[in-house]
């Protein structure tokens, strides 16, 4: 496996970004890692990460290049610093870039990438769970599989518990009367997406004394009964 650390330019953001990518060698004497063979599509997991954190913190904390090695899995580690993977009510547009942008630019770059849906996944941690789930339902043409761990994944819910209209969450989601049933709302997203043939196969995980895991069960117990 080859980790690279990818700095370039976004036209979406408007602005130099960075990303670190996990990518499949064809080798044949690395030990403890079976590299790929051949010329075949590579599948790509987009791993977004947290709101405390940036696109280093999966080497750092977790085995992601170990686990990749075993799938013969690309791994595209973006940051998007505390835009909540959301084209920004006052700021930038992080969910165009993620879902749109940012798959053109890795196929770019390594062509072995495989441009189907069916090879294409999302997963993130708390507001990169949000994202990942966000990523499947708002873009499931592009996402065949989503993962959202600890995910962050009620918007309204945690606009409506703020006392005003200020702040970062303001720039993010805009007035918090007006998220839910909005595009950044992903109980209304499961809704849209409901007939859809491109609805993901998801995954979600939250711990049970994450003060997260209430939201976690209502947000399953939506998307079974749709």
């Amino acid at each position: 496996m080859a980790l690279m650390h990818v700095d370039f330019f976004s036209d979406v953001l408007g602005m130099c970004t960075q990303m670190d990518v996990i990518y499949p060698e064809n080798t044949r004497g690395q030990i403890g890692m079976e590299g790929v063979r051949g010329d075949a599509a590579i599948k790509t997991l987009y791993l977004l990460h947290g709101m405390s954190d940036d696109h280093t913190i999966w080497q750092r904390r977790t085995s992601i290049e170990r686990y990749a090695a075993e799938k013969g899995l690309c791994v595209v580690m973006p940051t998007t610093h505390l835009g909540w993977y959301t084209d920004m009510y006052i700021g930038y547009d992080y969910f165009t870039y993620i879902t749109k942008e940012l798959p053109e630019i890795c196929r770019g770059f390594f062509p072995n990438l495989s441009p189907r849906r069916e090879d294409t996944y999302a997963a993130g941690l708390s507001m990169g769970g949000y994202g990942a789930l966000k990523c499947g339902l708002r873009a499931g043409d592009t996402f065949s599989r989503v993962a959202s761990l600890s995910g962050g994944v009620d918007a309204a819910g945690i606009c409506e518990a703020l006392p005003r209209d200020d702040g970062l969450w303001f720039d993010i989601f805009g007035p918090r009367d007006k998220v839910r049933g909005s595009f950044n709302d992903l109980f209304q997203a499961a809704v849209d997406m409901k007939d859809s043939p491109n609805r993901p196969d998801v995954f979600m995980w939250c711990g049970t004394e994450d003060f997260l895991y209430q939201s976690n069960v209502a947000m399953r117990d939506h998307l079974r009964k749709l």
